[in-house]
């Protein structure tokens, strides 16, 4: 069960996300790509921005038991899902809403997983969930384009930027960057402690 959680490694979700709109965009669903991939964007750097911001200044709501959003749980709710709903687009009318709930529901398990390990708190891995959720429906509302779309001559692009966005994501060390990026624009010597930052 805990290898689901690894769903949501930036190693594995950035660049399987960056070969998901290479894929609509060679397809000729740009409204679909642009859409789901600015929102996906937008996700990924406002988790970024709440791990910065706690690393940094200690931001956060103690009240709560709330430190910062799960990265997690958000990209594996913003990517699975949308991922699903592209594969089986042409399944009819049942199948991408099955695979859509199907996403949505290995989000929420690797939501609940985070919180059982204690990766995250209960209020920081739904925050996520509902982030990365609202940018996989945000994806299939504008996806009417996907029955014309020629997808299947697209999946080619895909390959070569996973394959990149694979080889680039090895030597990245994020979690090291956002430390840095943290006490730099901080100021601090030394990061606010977090015994989980995942």
């Amino acid at each position: 069960m805990m290898r689901l959680v690894h769903l949501g490694d930036l190693e594995v979700a950035l660049p399987l996300a960056a070969a998901l709109a290479a894929w609509l965009l060679a397809a000729g669903a740009w409204r679909t790509a642009l859409r789901w991939g600015l929102c996906f964007a937008a996700a990924v750097l406002l988790v970024g921005g709440s791990k910065i911001a706690f690393l940094g200044w200690g931001t956060g709501f103690s009240a709560f038991a709330f430190k910062a959003l799960s990265g997690h749980a958000t990209v594996v709710s913003a990517l699975y899902p949308m991922l699903a709903w592209v594969l089986l687009c042409r399944q009819g009318m049942a199948a991408p809403r099955i695979g859509l709930a199907a996403g949505l529901a290995l989000g929420a398990a690797v939501a609940a997983l985070l919180v059982v390990t204690g990766e995250h708190t209960g209020v920081e891995s739904a925050g996520g969930w509902l982030l990365g959720a609202g940018v996989s429906l945000a994806g299939v509302a504008s996806s009417n384009e996907l029955r014309t779309a020629r997808l299947l001559p697209g999946l080619w692009w895909s390959l070569p930027v996973f394959s990149v966005g694979a080889w680039l994501m090895e030597s990245a060390h994020v979690g090291y960057w956002m430390v840095r990026l943290a006490l730099a624009l901080s100021g601090n010597s030394h990061p606010h402690a977090w015994d989980a930052c995942g």
